[in-house]
């Protein structure tokens, strides 16, 4: 079970870690870590681990572990990019390493991130498709109407500007089934099992109004403001029932 550092803190940008497995396709597995695995649509960190000797490892993505059966483990799983193979062969379980994200990449993704809510808030309808890279972002709407690009990015422009906090917490599993219309995604669910969901939530402290609460396991900048200019570049009539917004920085 890897400690998942980046859920209490997405700011951490490297961590002392030990090997706990090195697996038969070079996935490198670690008690503790600050990289983000794919998941909820957004991308896997990429980034280094720095052995004690001083030699470095490139990671090129980030996955969930699985088991035999092919399900979901709590394990995460640094990828190394490919041509390490000797670097690969020196390491075992028990090794020291220092984990050290990608942080430009990894800011990108959390300000597209946070984005992606806001535009939740701005057109409240269920979300059937996500994907949130470094470079851009979408988001598919279960839904009929018209949407207006301009008029999203002012949206956003304007909450964006209100430097609104975004705070991370947690809602018990019978609070989230008493409020199920928290859960906005239709495509994927809350993970259970540990009694407690993880939400963001922005705006609402201290007679701020609130713009958005929601599960979600993915990485945030802290206040709306640190996002800067993003805008809707496109809107597409995916099908008769979905329309896609897609976000890119200005």
């Amino acid at each position: 079970m890897t400690d998942a550092l980046f859920r209490d803190d997405a700011y951490l940008r490297e961590c002392s870690a030990h090997v706990t497995a090195v697996l038969p396709d070079g996935g490198i597995v670690l008690d503790r870590t600050v990289f983000y695995p794919l998941g909820g649509g957004q991308a896997g960190d990429s980034g280094t681990l720095r052995l004690a000797d001083g030699r470095t490892l490139t990671v090129a993505d980030t996955r969930k572990g699985k088991d035999a059966d092919g399900r979901a483990t709590a394990d995460i799983v640094h990828l190394p990019a490919p041509g390490q193979e000797a670097l690969l062969a020196t390491l075992a379980p028990g090794q020291a390493v220092t984990a050290c994200i990608d942080w430009e990449r990894r800011h990108r993704l959390m300000r597209l991130h946070t984005t992606t809510h806001l535009l939740c808030h701005l057109v409240p309808q269920l979300v059937n498709g996500c994907s949130i890279t470094d470079s851009g972002a979408r988001l598919d709407f279960a839904m009929t109407d018209p949407l207006d690009k301009e008029q999203l990015t002012a949206g956003i422009a304007a909450l964006v500007a209100a430097a609104h906090p975004v705070t991370v917490a947690s809602i018990t599993d019978a609070e989230l089934d008493a409020n199920p219309a928290l859960v906005k995604s239709m495509s994927v669910q809350p993970p259970r099992g540990s009694g407690h969901v993880r939400t963001i939530r922005i705006g609402g402290d201290a007679g701020v109004p609130l713009v958005d609460l929601q599960p979600c396991g993915g990485t945030h900048v802290a206040n709306t403001r640190e996002i800067g200019a993003v805008l809707v570049t496109k809107i597409e009539k995916k099908s008769a029932t979905t329309r896609r917004v897609v976000l890119a920085f200005a």
